[in-house]
């Protein structure tokens, strides 16, 4: 009874390894956090900009809310777009210096009462959101904001980016995105590549076709997924005894 219990302890162990394994391999496993590029604010009201590197702003908008569903987003727009959560407001928007690549504005929702224009939240969000956000302030922000990327021509009403010292990138929200792998199929010379990035897991060696043989055994994982050994052979009968004799 020990005996067996022991061997199926052992067996569950194998088989929860196995699909672990193989789970890992089924997903990307790699994932790079955006490099913070500009931090203002203080307490309450914060905003970081994130700078996502080749990655357009619906391609950034679905990655992160893939990651987190939104309670709102706006329609898709090349060059800009928001994603609302309870207290954080992802304003993505085109560098307009560098449009191939994103950059991911983080604002608390306490930073975008003090320096947003409601006129122009109304271009992307619900008058629903709109009116519950600055309901304490009459209906409108006390600024004019508009993005990082118009920060020079509609300047936040209280405070100024600057460059990320060490502790800000440490209290920063953590942006994370899958990157770049690679899915080679068996029998194929080409991979199928799994969202982009840094190509950690690419595969450039030739692949060749094979076959599976239901005769032999399965290596790899000790005969675990074998097909089942009879037994018992057919008992042979000994003429003129009158018994039956099963082999040892």
């Amino acid at each position: 009874m020990k005996k067996r219990l022991a061997h199926g302890l052992k067996l569950m162990l194998v088989l929860s390894l196995v699909m672990s394994l193989l789970s890992a391999c089924g997903a990307p496993s790699v994932q790079d956090t955006y490099p913070l590029e500009s931090v203002s604010g203080s307490g309450n009201s914060t905003s970081y900009v994130y700078r996502a590197s080749e990655r357009t702003v619906p391609e950034v908008a679905q990655e992160l809310s893939e990651q987190r569903q939104p309670d709102q987003i706006s329609a898709e727009n090349t060059e800009r777009m928001f994603l609302v959560y309870q207290d954080e407001y992802y304003h993505l928007q085109q560098d307009p210096n560098k449009l191939e690549d994103t950059l991911v504005e983080v604002d608390s929702k306490e930073y975008v009462r003090q320096n947003y224009d409601s006129s122009f939240l109304q271009g992307y969000l619900t008058a629903t959101l709109i009116g519950n956000l600055f309901d304490s302030f009459g209906g409108r922000g006390y600024g004019n904001y508009r993005g990082y990327t118009h920060k020079e021509t509609y300047k936040p009403s209280a405070g100024s980016y600057r460059a990320p010292t060490s502790n800000d990138k440490k209290v920063a929200p953590p942006l994370t995105v899958n990157r770049k792998g690679s899915v080679t199929r068996r029998g194929s010379d080409k991979d199928s590549s799994v969202g982009s990035g840094g190509g950690l897991f690419n595969r450039n060696k030739d692949q060749s076709k094979g076959t599976i043989d239901r005769n032999k055994s399965s290596g790899g994982l000790g005969g675990l997924f074998d097909s089942p050994k009879k037994s018992y052979k057919k008992p042979k009968t000994r003429v003129g005894g009158g018994r039956i004799m099963r082999r040892r």
